[in-house]
């Protein structure tokens, strides 16, 4: 059982609902997923290394997104919203592990360009479907729509998000789940969980603020969509049934808040780190940055009652007007109004990860002990009439009308500075990035298209001739922190061709040039595109904006 709208407290506005379509063939199976035994998957299991094998479902799964102006009062005060198919979050993509998603994006918006980027989706051979504008596509334009085609090549549990300026932060996301083994029992899924921040201005207008000031203030947060201000708003909640084991889908959506995240009374079995099952372990609190999942077991071991669940919003590196009222509800009777009376676990103020040691991957995967390349980027800030992020000395800046893959498929390989382009000619080597800053923040890194391990987390200036570098059995993630003053030393491997983007999940710093471009295998990028998809999708943002005379002022991603 999933979450239900009810319970969701989702704010329709307007638009139907996304409805898959699904067309299968038969794949026949060894064993059965089941309540006592999650790491059968059919014919695969936990063990199965799910970079190299896929299950070949026959299955396509086909939704439709139609991205909304609208208003809505999710913590009780109205203001305007940008949402997918009226709704906050939008609707779910589910598939299972191996099956075909096809997406189809329609921008319904009156003045606004718009991408969606599917979080944490490797995008395996499918560059072009990675929904960044700038990188993997134009924006789509009013009246415009986009079909994204991709595999579930991975599963677990993520997000899709707009990734064109930073209305992502005004509504445009929603979540992803991808069936399949899991490395602990459960016996209900309740789906994906929304921490959010939330604002009564319009994320645009505290990009600007962020740009000229500093980092704005949040107002509040929200969880799944709703929160109470003041004496207005509702708070989330849902009901547990004693003994019942449940699975829940934490998806860290916010724009610059670090969530640390508990239920009263309760224990968190964690069993995978954004896309990758892990060996699980307990925990009372859960430390989650911008973009990070976490998927937890959450047995119901209380008989009666109502409890808190807490978001906590981490002070440390996070400025919200409402740091202890981000809360939901447990009830163990669906009939009681009460507020909970339970007291909270003591924890600790920190935009750290998870502690290397107990994020293990179930699937053992040793990173090499020596890269074919090395890069070392400092993060820093450059001031002028507006604050930029820099990584090695460059604020990155990538053309709205010119987006990378179009110009690789033009055969052009004039990289501007600000294009800030990495080349990765050859497949399969090992790429160690070190990733520092001298400034008391911590950030969230990502990286598209890939999975990353990461091999160090520390404070201070890294030095690789007394540095431990975890290389068996270290983290696997798509997002990691780099810590407040210090440093994360992270090392991938070049098995998929594209253009990826690196770049810190903060909104307001990817906006301001956080970032930089991986160019994996230039040379098989071509026989990969459906340029004339690219092209028409450009086209009409070129019609568009030459007749609304729109003006590019930020990263353009």
């Amino acid at each position: 059982m999933l979450f239900s709208k009810a319970i969701l407290a989702t704010v329709a506005i307007s638009g139907a609902l996304a409805a898959p379509t699904v067309s299968s063939s038969t794949l026949s199976k060894r064993c059965t997923n089941s309540a006592e035994d999650r790491s059968c998957w059919g014919d695969y299991d936990l063990s199965t290394n799910y970079y190299d094998v896929v299950p070949d479902t026959g299955v396509t799964r086909e939704y439709w997104l139609d991205i909304q102006n609208g208003t809505a009062s999710l913590d009780g005060v109205e203001r305007i919203v940008l949402t997918v198919n009226g709704t906050f979050p939008g609707p779910t993509i589910i598939a299972d592990w191996g099956d075909t998603v096809v997406v189809h994006v329609t921008n319904s918006m009156q003045n606004n360009g718009t991408s969606i980027h599917f979080h944490g989706i490797r995008q395996n051979y499918t560059n072009e479907m990675d929904g960044v504008a700038s990188i993997t596509q134009c924006p789509i334009a009013p009246g415009d729509s986009f079909t994204h085609t991709w595999r579930a090549t991975q599963y677990g549990s993520s997000w899709y998000h707009s990734h064109f300026a930073v209305q992502a932060w005004d509504g445009i996301l929603g979540g992803i789940i991808i069936n399949g083994p899991a490395s602990a029992n459960y016996d209900e899924d309740l789906g994906n969980l929304f921490l959010n921040d939330w604002s009564h201005d319009t994320a645009e207008v505290l990009a600007i603020w962020a740009a000229t000031g500093g980092p704005p203030t949040l107002d509040n947060g929200l969880i799944n969509g709703t929160n109470v201000y003041g004496d207005a708003g509702s708070r989330f909640e849902t009901t547990f049934v004693a003994g019942t084991r449940y699975r829940i889908r934490l998806v860290n959506g916010a724009a610059d808040t670090h969530f640390r995240f508990t239920i009263d009374n309760h224990t968190l079995e964690v069993i995978a780190t954004d896309f990758v099952p892990i060996i699980p372990y307990n925990t009372t609190n859960l430390s989650i940055g911008m973009g990070q999942r976490y998927d937890i077991i959450v047995t119901a071991t209380e008989t009666t009652g109502d409890f808190w669940m807490r978001a906590i919003v981490q002070e440390s590196c996070s400025e919200n007007a409402n740091p202890d009222n981000i809360m939901g509800i447990v009830r163990y009777d669906s009939s009681s109004t009460a507020d909970p009376t339970s007291t909270g676990y003591d924890v600790t103020d920190s935009c750290d990860d998870e502690a290397i040691g107990t994020i293990v991957p179930y699937l053992s995967m040793d990173a090499s002990s020596t890269a074919s390349i090395e890069d070392d980027f400092a993060v820093t800030l450059q001031f002028g009439n507006t604050i930029k992020w820099a990584m090695g000395g460059t604020s990155f800046v990538s053309q709205w009308d010119y987006p990378t893959v179009l110009q690789v498929a033009e055969g052009n390989d004039t990289w501007s500075t600000e294009q800030h382009v990495i080349e990765l000619t050859t497949a399969n080597e090992w790429v160690y990035f070190i990733i520092e800053t001298t400034f008391a923040q911590a950030h969230p890194i990502h990286l598209h298209g890939h999975d990353f391990w990461v091999l160090a987390q520390g404070t201070g200036t890294f030095d690789e001739t007394t540095a431990s570098l975890t290389l068996t059995d270290a983290p696997r993630r798509d997002v990691a922190m780099l810590p407040a003053s210090g440093y994360l030393v992270i090392a991938y491997y070049t098995d998929n061709p594209g253009a990826w983007l690196l770049h810190c999940h903060i909104a307001w710093h990817a906006s301001e040039g956080f970032a930089l471009q991986l160019l994996e295998r230039e040379s098989e990028m071509t026989a990969l595109m459906n340029t004339g998809n690219i092209n028409s999708t450009c086209a009409n943002w070129d019609v568009y904006t030459a007749s609304d005379a729109i003006v590019q002022e930020d990263s353009g991603i």
